[in-house]
């Protein structure tokens, strides 16, 4: 299995010099299955970099969208994702149950009634929606994809991804300490992270910020790393970065990280994700 993160920021991009390193682009990434099949997590603005690279190429056959939620920094991607005027795509579309309305507001309401030349009906790729995961796990091929429901407005879903004996754990827009009190990550997160090779999880908030922003559905990256130091991941990677944070200042929550893993004595491995990182499982 291959990752690749096409998109790490959260809420809006953030192009400029002083996020040139962990990436401006909204969420975007792509996993690779042994056998091949393409499953993109969300669409954000890193989408359109997905698109390019396929249409460079030449890979615009069929792939798999799993929209978490339908928040537009999620969605904001898939008017710009070449693919979708390719009629040989087909992109099977599953996720939080509101997702195909999410994708297809973006075309009839937010860019309809003028301010977009095109209509979702315009689109020549094959758009379905499956609707599995709302009822049970979804299976590709040998991959095992489970969800998780998140703490966030309007509500989600986390994946993970089981092939091999491997396991990639995909949370974003996740609050974990919803109590405010110390490190209260609820048991069912632990347990749907357990022995994760690789755990990509909500770290918005340094701890200092958090305390103004409780509710709003993200998570602090000291409650990200308490969770994997619980569920005994082997790699967290802080995702969902916050607009307004440098790449100085993500370098510093790295390291800030490191630190409490020392001091706790465990060998998890930390890093903020970047634009561009592949991993392969």
């Amino acid at each position: 299995m291959k990752v690749k993160f096409w998109g790490t920021r959260g809420s809006i991009a953030t192009p400029g010099q002083d996020t040139a390193i962990y990436g401006g682009n909204t969420t975007c990434v792509e996993v690779v299955c042994n056998e091949g099949q393409r499953v993109v997590i969300d669409a954000g603005s890193g989408l359109r970099l997905l698109g390019e690279y396929m249409r460079d190429a030449g890979e615009h056959t069929s792939l798999y969208l799993l929209i978490t939620h339908i928040h537009w920094d999620h969605l904001l991607g898939f008017p710009f994702f070449s693919p979708i005027h390719d009629e040989k795509t087909e992109i099977m579309v599953d996720g939080y149950p509101t997702c195909i309305k999410g994708i297809r507001y973006a075309f009839d309401n937010q860019m309809g009634d003028g301010f977009s030349p095109i209509s979702f009906e315009d689109l020549e790729a094959k758009i379905t929606y499956l609707g599995v995961l709302k009822r049970e796990i979804l299976r590709i091929g040998d991959v095992m994809i489970d969800k998780v429901p998140l703490n966030h407005p309007q509500g989600g879903y986390g994946y993970r991804f089981e092939e091999e004996g491997k396991r990639f754990v995909f949370i974003t827009d996740n609050e974990l300490n919803l109590s405010g009190e110390g490190h209260g990550i609820p048991e069912l997160y632990v347990r749907f992270c357990e022995g994760a090779d690789i755990l990509v999880h909500d770290a918005q908030y340094t701890p200092e910020e958090f305390s103004m922003r409780r509710g709003w559905g993200h998570s602090n990256f000291e409650d990200a790393l308490e969770l994997a130091l619980k569920a005994g991941v082997k790699k967290l990677l802080l995702f969902h970065h916050d607009p307004t944070r440098t790449d100085k200042q993500l370098e510093a929550i790295e390291q800030r990280c490191k630190k409490i893993v020392k001091d706790r004595g465990s060998d998890v491995e930390v890093e903020a994700a970047r634009e561009g990182q592949e991993l392969v499982l």
